[in-house]
């Protein structure tokens, strides 16, 4: 290993602790907004503590996310979509991913390179025919079609992402349990994907907060603020009329991020499990 100057050392822990200001910082802005009562509209200057420390935007927020909606219903409705979409894409895409990783058939390259096109498609450029298909079909307003719509983004990714983890688990693995008698299926749920978990974790996560986060096309498809989900909420603040407290979108902020650092914290063995195995293959 090369070792490096006492003056790189500087410039490069100079540039980390810059640009973890810069992640930090909004960070904080947003935890102590939250918590100041004296905040009315847009905030003028930036503070290090609360002017006059509060709970009373958390109550707001947790009443009333968006009108009469309670923030329960919202995220209830975040996690169905969100949690629905990664399921679904997982299930789905770690198939496909095992047959691009596994198998040589006619189309190979093709399919990977449209599924390649697909991940880096902008959703709004489908918003049209996909209202028009989920329309026909019948499930334009429900949660079922939002799933629906964040699974068929999301896949792309999840497929392949799945498909490295499933080429880097040594072969000379699953055919020792094809000598020992066990079929293909039976190799593949017990031998090659435990082997892949971490990649799952993480392929599953990256589909929970694209749904999770997701509200520009959750409103083409949800016809009533019932089915909002937490994201469309805040969105919807933003965009209705009169002075919009940035400390009550700061709590709202904080009580959304609170189930995916409880989902991070669930899944946290294996996806420090898939890091270090991306860093020994490198």
């Amino acid at each position: 290993m090369r070792r490096i100057s006492r003056r790189q050392q500087v410039v490069t822990q100079l540039g980390l602790s810059l640009a973890g200001l810069f992640v930090l910082v909004p960070m904080w802005a947003m935890v102590y907004m939250a918590f100041d009562k004296s905040i009315i509209g847009f905030p003028t200057s930036f503070r290090l503590w609360p002017q006059e420390f509060t709970f009373e935007m958390f109550q707001k927020a947790w009443d009333a996310a968006m009108r009469s909606v309670p923030f329960p219903a919202a995220l209830r409705n975040s996690l169905v979509v969100a949690g629905g979409a990664a399921i679904l894409s997982v299930a789905f895409g770690a198939g496909m991913a095992y047959a691009f990783a596994r198998h040589r058939f006619p189309g190979q390259r093709t399919g990977l390179f449209a599924l390649l096109v697909g991940a880096l498609l902008p959703p709004v450029a489908l918003m049209t025919p996909l209202y028009v298909l989920l329309t026909g079909l019948g499930l334009r307003t429900s949660h079922l079609g939002l799933i629906i719509v964040y699974t068929a983004f999301s896949m792309p990714f999840c497929i392949w992402n799945m498909r490295a983890a499933f080429q880097a688990v040594p072969k000379d693995i699953e055919e020792a349990a094809f000598l020992d008698g066990a079929t293909p299926f039976v190799t593949f749920w017990r031998m090659t994907l435990p082997l892949a978990l971490p990649a799952i974790a993480i392929a599953a996560l990256i589909a929970f907060l694209a749904g999770y986060s997701e509200f520009v096309l959750g409103w083409l498809f949800v016809d009533k603020a019932a089915n909002a989900t937490v994201a469309m909420t805040i969105a919807g603040t933003l965009r209705s009329s009169g002075i919009v407290s940035w400390s009550y979108l700061s709590a709202l902020a904080i009580l959304m991020s609170v189930p995916v650092v409880v989902i991070f914290l669930f899944l946290q063995r294996y996806l420090m499990r898939g890091l270090l195995i991306g860093a020994v293959a490198e």
